[in-house]
């Protein structure tokens, strides 16, 4: 998971509405930050480090990315490292000078940078699968062997990406002195929208919620295997990929990643959750005694992203809600902070509990999923330090069983808390009175609209949507992170 942007106007200062999108996206990267942008003259402006956005870039170094047409990048890592090497945006100047930034994750990375090396004579730097993908783009315009390129030739070396890489990507592209192009995997894993704003303006965005506040019209979301070339002119572009396409977003999407204001695939994330609450509220019906229910005294959501379904949940059940969490809001996500260490310092520095709530009460903690358990097992017990006498625990979403290969850190089984275990071990293992999951049925119903029938559900079911994804490849997996 990690935040894209492009930006085409025809004014010098995109680095400013790069900046200010990258700001609304931070949520989906809090690693590195970085930024390029192509001048009228065609000169590359870089400029990428570690940290959040706000802290990467300085006065000093807006100054320096002038330039019409920019990139944006917030990364958090799933393949590769975290040094500063594996940053985005990345560069390459043959045959013409591209740069790229990527959301997604190559599940072939290791075999296409073998091929690259020894079959295409391209070197690769990094680990990272991202400049893999740049690489795959850049050869395959090498190939064309023309001083000058059309948009069928744009195009074309886009469905060689397409045919040659599995897995997760959504890309957007410079090519110095002919545009941007974007384009999603033909399974349509992960996000990616676009708007436009007076006549020469475009944006690309991980998610509508950046095209809105930076007042683009939202013209709609780049389709699976759809490729939109926007040239230097500001003419406008697009392909459609002649191969299998067959549309699954990442369904986690709406249960975590993305903002609730936010609109992916025409389906609002902010209503997706509300239905996950109401949802959610019939399995506890189910699963809880009459007695259970009757002595839970309030509800409590775990902030932020759960809220929205403890709203409608508390409603079906006809208890109270109460904020019972008080959160840091200078601490970022824990679930994408890097390393089991600094995630678990992380939980009661972000968390401190409200005692009048808790004290001599039944309380059902609500929260969108449990993953590691690390951080669920801390806050139950932080709720019985405050006083509880009972904790019930419900997530909106079922148990995390298998690693997501996507683009969502989740690549060691053992790490995960529901792996190998059922139900009453997890509520053990957390320490709750009682753990109810969402079922994945009620989970897909939340989530689904008329155009979309499927999405990827990997994480929950071990069913992988792209080729090459299987036992082997999951071991391998293990041992090489």
């Amino acid at each position: 998971m990690c935040a894209i942007v492009g930006v085409h106007t025809n004014k010098p200062n995109a680095c400013l509405t790069l900046y200010n999108a990258m700001t609304v996206l931070q949520h989906r990267g809090q690693d590195a930050a970085g930024m390029a942008t192509f001048n009228e003259r065609g000169k590359l402006n870089i400029y990428k480090n570690n940290g959040l956005v706000r802290d990467v870039f300085s006065d000093q170094e807006m100054m320096k990315l002038n330039g019409s047409t920019g990139l944006g990048h917030t990364r958090y890592p799933t393949a590769g490292s975290y040094n500063f090497e594996e940053a985005q945006p990345f560069y390459v100047n043959s045959p013409y000078g591209l740069v790229l930034v990527h959301n997604g994750n190559l599940v072939n990375a290791d075999e296409l940078r073998s091929e690259l090396f020894q079959q295409d004579l391209r070197h690769i730097n990094t680990n990272s699968d991202s400049e893999v993908l740049l690489n795959i783009f850049a050869n395959a315009l090498q190939k064309r062997n023309k001083r000058s390129l059309s948009k069928e030739d744009v195009f074309n070396a886009v469905d060689e990406v397409h045919n040659r890489v599995k897995g997760a990507y959504s890309v957007i592209i410079m090519i110095s002195g002919y545009g941007m192009v974007a384009f999603r995997d033909p399974n349509g894993i992960r996000p990616l929208i676009y708007g436009k704003k007076d006549e020469s303006k475009y944006m690309f965005s991980s998610e509508s919620v950046a095209l809105d506040c930076l007042g683009y019209n939202i013209e709609g979301d780049v389709k699976p295997g759809e490729t939109i070339y926007i040239n230097h002119k500001g003419d406008f572009y697009n392909n459609i990929y002649n191969g299998k396409i067959y549309h699954s977003p990442c369904i986690f999407e709406y249960v975590y990643l993305a903002r609730p204001d936010s609109t992916i695939d025409n389906i609002n994330v902010y209503n997706s959750r509300l239905k996950m609450g109401v949802m959610l509220a019939n399995k506890i019906k189910k699963e809880l005694t009459e007695k259970e229910l009757n002595d839970i005294d309030v509800v409590i959501p775990i902030p932020d992203t759960s809220r929205t379904s403890a709203l409608p949940l508390s409603i079906e059940l006809n208890k109270k809600l109460r904020e019972g969490f008080v959160k840091n809001r200078y601490i970022g996500r824990t679930f994408i902070m890097p390393g089991q260490k600094i995630r678990k310092k992380s939980v009661k520095q972000k968390l401190n509990t409200i005692i009048k709530v808790f004290k001599d009460k039944n309380v059902l903690l609500i929260d969108d999923s449990i993953v590691r358990g690390t951080t669920s097992k801390q806050i139950i017990q932080m709720a019985r330090d405050a006083g509880a006498k009972k904790v019930y625990f419900a997530s909106a979403s079922p148990p995390i069983r298998y690693p997501n290969v996507y683009g969502i850190d989740m690549p060691y089984v053992e790490e995960l808390i529901a792996y190998n275990k059922n139900i009453e071990e997890i509520s053990e293992a957390i320490n709750a009175d009682k753990l109810i999951y969402q079922d994945l049925e009620d989970l897909i119903s939340s989530v689904s609209n008329n155009s979309i029938k499927s999405f990827d559900t990997s994480c929950f079911n071990g069913e992988y949507i792209t080729k090459g994804v299987n036992k082997e490849y999951l071991e391998n997996l293990h041992k090489t992170r």
